[in-house]
């Protein structure tokens, strides 16, 4: 990335891990609703909820890369919820469990992803930055769902 490139992420945390996906693919962030589950979904797909009038499929990324939820106080909570992103033109609600803000990071600060990170492999991760309190793990929501996966996802919100 350019030295001069700055980007706008929205982070959250999954398990002990930290987690950011670029604030231009996130529609919202609402709290956990009612969701209805779907037979025969992909085991990672968790149902589907009503948002508005539009019927989105509920991702758990836990199941998916086989991370264990967070342990959260009473406080954090009321944190936890669903990231709507939105990937060329389908919706998905992710499952997070603590939405912590959103940073701007600097292009030349962001580095080559190791093998893995937490079970999530690097072909699903843009890069890393080293924080304070420890890395933060740059998704690549593109990647996380191949073209096959986002048809069916898309076709479950019917």
């Amino acid at each position: 990335m350019a030295e001069t490139t700055k980007l706008q992420l929205v982070t959250f945390q999954l398990g002990q891990e930290h987690y950011g996906v670029d604030i231009m693919d996130v529609e919202g962030i609402v709290k956990v609703e009612d969701v209805r589950s779907i037979p025969n979904a992909p085991v990672y797909v968790e149902g589907i909820f009503n948002l508005r009038g539009e019927i989105i499929p509920v991702i758990n990324l836990h199941k998916r890369f086989h991370l264990k939820r967070a342990r959260l106080s009473e406080e954090e909570e009321l944190l936890s919820g669903f990231v709507i992103i939105s990937i060329d033109g389908v919706h998905l609600a992710v499952i997070i469990d603590k939405v912590s803000r959103v940073v701007t990071i600097d292009g030349s600060e962001i580095q080559a992803p190791p093998q893995m990170i937490a079970g999530i492999g690097a072909e699903y991760i843009q890069g890393v930055v080293h924080r304070e309190e420890g890395y933060l793990v740059i998704l690549d929501i593109r990647r996380l769902f191949n073209l096959k996966e986002l048809e069916q996802l898309g076709n479950m919100a019917g």
